[in-house]
């Protein structure tokens, strides 16, 4: 199969889209066609249908395709990952960061990592029911299971569907372990399944919170719970007794690095009780969609900016070796982890999660349902 080259720029000028990261379709790698821009003399036309390389005049609406999955547990064996399970629960996300490494994911579904990333959600209906029979399992070993690792589970749909409480309700009965992680405070309507598994050390949250600044969040992570809300959820976790960790991520030189200390000290304040970090990674058609996003919105340093990510990436806009790939390397990389270690211990947090308990689990049919063999 050819794999295209996937261009840097857009052919033609194209503005962004307020409440959406971006507004490029961009070409998937797999995509067996190429197109370009060609002026006819009849002037600027109007788009025909949602395969043009750019949004629509009218701004583009959220889509939703429900789709029933036979598995929901994903395996990991990446050793820079500290879980073994994962569940994502969508494909896609509404926030449109447009940092987010899992937006080359849309590719698979034939749709762009860009525009259509952010705009083409689809819902696994069926997640908590294949997770009770994926549990029942002869043989299967707990240990913690993550939420929402690649995509977000508390994304604004969660409120119409409510798969991933769903999800958490089924883990809640037959107390299995489980991390959340999200930048939303959605998550505070599951408090009060998340607080009784945390009173069993049996659950954790981890809240993103990539900057202070509101006017910041809007362009780089449209759709996302503003920064105070996400902290003002990490302090209602904490009272409710849930361990909460806050992500400074992704760090992005001269974008939100210069907040290390701020947010760190905020995640303090709020009752956080651990931090964690990774530096920006720009993996396949996030690059280009990254550079043209710096370019409309920080023209003046996006020069300085991608110099400083590809000097913690080898000279690579990316970099997937798994020693690296989420902290970077270099005088850069290494200036980041002293921030981060300093601001930590400084605010008594510490950089480390607390172990969770696997050996109260009960099977499915242990646990009071009826079997789905």
């Amino acid at each position: 199969m050819r794999i295209p080259i996937i261009p840097e720029h857009p052919d033609g000028p194209i503005d962004p889209i307020k409440g959406r990261g971006t507004a490029w379709r961009v070409a998937h790698r797999f995509s067996k066609d190429s197109r370009e821009n060609f002026d006819d003399g009849w002037g600027p036309g109007e788009p025909q249908g949602e395969d043009d390389d750019f949004a629509s005049a009218q701004p583009p609406r959220t889509q939703v395709r429900e789709e029933h999955v036979k598995s929901i547990l994903s395996a990991n064996d990446s050793p820079d990952v500290p879980f073994e399970l994962s569940i994502n629960p969508y494909r896609g996300c509404e926030h449109g960061c447009i940092y987010c490494f899992a937006r080359p994911t849309h590719s698979y579904l034939n749709l762009s990592p860009g525009l259509d990333f952010e705009t083409q959600i689809v819902a696994k209906v069926n997640a908590a029911d294949c997770l009770e029979v994926e549990l029942g399992r002869r043989g299967y070993k707990p240990s913690p299971i993550n939420i929402g690792s690649a995509t977000d589970a508390y994304q604004p749909v969660e409120r119409d569907l409510g798969i991933t409480r769903r999800v958490i309700e089924v883990l809640e009965r037959c107390e299995h372990p489980y991390t959340l992680v999200t930048k939303s405070a959605g998550v505070e309507r599951d408090i009060d399944l998340i607080a009784a598994s945390a009173a069993r050390t049996q659950a954790a949250v981890f809240m993103t919170v990539t900057t202070l600044d509101n006017r910041l969040s809007r362009v780089l992570e449209p759709r996302a719970t503003a920064p105070q809300r996400r902290l003002q959820a990490v302090r209602r976790m904490a009272d409710a007794g849930i361990p909460v960790g806050v992500n400074v991520a992704p760090i992005i030189p001269f974008v939100n690095e210069p907040e290390i200390e701020h947010i760190v000290e905020a995640a303090a304040q709020a009752g956080a009780a651990s931090i964690h970090y990774t530096v920006v990674r720009l993996p396949w058609e996030v690059a280009p969609l990254f550079k043209h996003w710096l370019e409309q919105h920080f023209p003046q340093r996006a020069e300085r900016v991608m110099a400083r990510i590809q000097e913690m990436r080898g000279g690579r806009d990316y970099d997937a070796d798994f020693r690296t790939r989420m902290r970077g390397e270099g005088l850069w990389a290494d200036l980041i982890r002293q921030r981060i270690d300093k601001a930590t211990a400084r605010h008594g947090l510490v950089r480390r999660s607390i172990a969770l308990d696997s050996t109260r689990f009960r099977a499915p049919s242990q646990a009071g349902q009826a079997s789905l063999f």
